[in-house]
């Protein structure tokens, strides 16, 4: 199971609660999932194991693993590093690298919107964040997007122009950003037998939208999962992405107050939970222009999540 990793994240989770339970859907600070879960997740809670590159699409659509993938010689690209299953054939979970493996971390970014916001786009809501991914190019940030299928409908140039630039890769969270467990800070439900399709729906819109080559990991939305979940993904070759490192940032005002839980929070091999979404995580950018110089300072490389898996033992 995923626990958060220190009291001072657990209480900044609990100050959002009553945030979330009025708003759901896109920005919904994701969390350490509860007790409830019963699979284990670690860096190598599961063996190596080989998937194709776009979990639900046929091998004709099929791409390279990404765009800084390709060779100038003749033999195929390899595939991204994933996690095998776990036991009973459940769905892998990762959560941080090796502490001993460098000091690495992976900036991760759940760009949400959920299956009803159209409207509120409509309206002129921002479930976008242009300034923070132009920081992270500008800072030559790696970066990991976990981009659910409705916000690549919403903003497909966005999403294309982020799956065909090597500094980014793309992986799933869910079409709708429903949960996949109940009670999970609101959000609607996907039934069981609707999981599977919900996250292969995502990779269809993905490929609609011109994203070339979305990774096979997945972040189940608001971080909420049990052994039903896992079990209802098994058969899709996703590893489920979750985090050791809660950044606080959604619907957070003080930038300073985020860039410190994550300064304070990050170990080697962390990967962190922020957010790409202007309306609920408005203070994210400024964070990240304070995050990474540090991090830099103190001898920390950014890398992808996919170099984090395969340091847990992921075999390409």
């Amino acid at each position: 199971m995923i626990l958060p990793a220190c009291r001072r994240q657990a209480a900044a989770l609990c100050a959002l609660t009553a945030a979330l339970a009025a708003l759901t859907g896109c920005g919904t600070p994701e969390r350490p999932v509860a007790a409830r879960t019963a699979a284990p997740a670690s860096t190598a809670a599961s063996g190596p194991a080989t998937t194709p590159a776009s979990p639900g699409a046929s091998a004709s659509a099929a791409s390279p693993a990404s765009p800084s993938a390709a060779s100038a010689t003749a033999a195929a690209p390899s595939r991204p590093p994933t996690l095998a299953p776990g036991p009973a054939g459940l769905t892998p979970v990762f959560r941080s690298a090796p502490r001993a493996a460098g000091r690495t971390v992976a900036l991760t970014f759940d760009a949400d919107m959920t299956a009803d916001q159209g409207p509120r786009a409509a309206a002129g809501e921002h479930f976008d964040n242009p300034g923070l991914i132009a920081a992270l190019r500008e800072l030559k940030v790696p970066s990991t997007v976990f981009m659910t299928g409705r916000w690549a409908e919403e903003y497909p140039d966005q999403a294309r122009s982020l799956g065909r630039d090597p500094r980014f890769e793309i992986a799933n969270h869910s079409y709708s950003h429903h949960a996949f467990t109940g009670d999970c800070y609101g959000l609607p439900t996907v039934p069981e037998d609707r999981m599977r399709t919900d996250v292969e729906r995502a990779y269809s819109a993905f490929r609609k939208a011109g994203v070339p080559a979305a990774m096979p990991y997945f972040r189940f939305p608001g971080g909420c999962y049990d052994s039903r979940a896992l079990r209802a993904l098994s058969g899709t070759g996703v590893t489920a992405v979750q985090w050791d490192v809660v950044s606080g940032d959604a619907f957070a005002t003080d930038a300073d107050a985020v860039a410190r839980q994550v300064l304070d929070g990050v170990r080697p091999g962390s990967v962190v939970v922020m957010h790409c979404t202007r309306s609920a995580a408005p203070t994210t950018e400024q964070a990240v222009r304070t995050i990474v110089p540090e991090l830099r300072r103190r001898g920390y490389r950014f890398v992808k999540v996919s170099e984090l898996i395969a340091a847990a033992g992921g075999r390409r």
